[in-house]
């Protein structure tokens, strides 16, 4: 699957944009957008966030995470990022590993709640 870097130069590119005129869009150096494209540097997710919509793709989209480019998204999924991210001030001050290993955390945890409440629901169908 695509990379962050990969992902924002083909999206650049595929708008036919310069790096320069990217980084001036977002008020940032073309060497950032250049470091972005090359991975030797990650954005803020409050960037990436105004990147994701700036191409009009999902956030999920842009980190490589699917390679579905579609803003699709239910009510409850934005309930649930809304209360999620709202939860955790100084999520962003974390280091990127320290805050995927809490996503995987939260991840696991929904996953089995599901499991158990569709296990409980086959309980009761009996």
């Amino acid at each position: 699957m695509s990379t962050f870097g990969s992902r924002l130069r083909e999206l650049r590119i595929n708008k036919e944009l310069s790096q320069k005129e990217l980084a001036n869009h977002f008020k940032i150096s073309e060497s950032a957008v250049g470091m972005y494209e090359r991975e030797q540097r990650e954005p803020s997710f409050e960037l990436v966030e105004k990147i994701a919509d700036f191409f009009e793709v999902s956030t999920d989209y842009l980190l490589g995470r699917t390679n579905d480019s579609s803003l699709k998204e239910t009510d409850e999924d934005s309930k649930i990022n809304v209360a999620f991210y709202d939860g955790l001030k100084g999520f962003e001050d974390l280091d990127p590993d320290e805050q995927q290993f809490i996503l995987d955390m939260v991840e696991d945890t929904v996953a089995r709640f599901k499991k158990r409440k569709a296990e409980r629901k086959a309980k009761k169908n009996k």
